[in-house]
């Protein structure tokens, strides 16, 4: 593919702004955080923590939607090698049907930050919903609307978390090639519903949706309502 960005998404370049502000209050090790998988039906919920260098820019960063297949593919392996440090978390299918989103979200998020060799001062994370303050502190979390679109820490934990859970779905459309999980990812589309009402099910469906009340299959027990308790520091 080209190296260059498509004229569409050139000027939507995500910024260091947040990052700077940071910087400046002294805050050193600044980390951005995204999660991708929340609304498919199926596979895993895949959080991504991204910590960039205050010296070095890589210009093609943008917010992993505005992004085709391509183009994140070929971004995956300088972005890795860019980062001063980078983590993937997930949740699985079945943690996800037991626990609740808000609760996998939690455990995705904290396996990410685990996987960091070094502990954040501060966290920036897309959208308005703290799932991280837990791991890092309350009062050391940025929360972002649009934060993959506005701010390049974000923006560049979203490449890697969605070139990691398209990777594993791409492997696992092998095995389930029904559901055409290399297209669609997990999500829905006509060719994944219609399997669905052929077939059921399959081990990576979150089977506790509501999207199953559409099949003739059994919708398994909502999640736990309170499973917190010593949950998020489980592997």
């Amino acid at each position: 593919m080209t190296h260059k960005l498509r004229k569409a998404i050139r000027n939507n370049a995500p910024t260091l702004e947040y990052e700077k502000s940071l910087w400046a209050e002294g805050k050193e090790i600044i980390v951005g955080i995204d999660e991708v998988g929340k609304g498919a039906w199926a596979g895993p919920l895949t959080v991504g923590a991204a910590i960039v260098p205050k010296d070095k820019r890589l210009y093609r960063i943008r917010d992993s939607k505005l992004l085709n297949e391509e183009e994140r593919e070929f971004l995956f392996g300088p972005t890795s090698e860019w980062c001063v440090a980078w983590g993937i978390g997930q949740a699985s299918n079945d943690e996800c049907d037991n626990y609740g989103m808000s609760t996998a979200q939690k455990i995705a998020a904290r396996r990410a930050i685990e996987k960091l060799p070094i502990k954040p001062d501060h966290a920036l994370i897309d959208g308005n919903w703290d799932f991280v303050g837990g791991l890092i502190g309350k009062n050391n979390v940025t929360k972002i609307v649009k934060g993959d679109a506005k701010c390049l820490s974000i923006a560049t934990a979203s490449i890697l978390a969605k070139v990691t859970r398209d990777r594993i779905m791409r492997e696992q459309g092998k095995k389930h090639s029904l559901y055409s999980f290399a297209s669609n990812k997990g999500y829905p589309c006509p060719k994944h519903k219609k399997a669905l009402e052929a077939q059921g099910p399959c081990e990576l469906h979150r089977k506790s949706w509501a999207f199953m009340d559409q099949t003739r299959f059994p919708r398994a027990p909502k999640p736990m309502k309170d499973p917190m308790q010593g949950l998020l520091f489980q592997n």
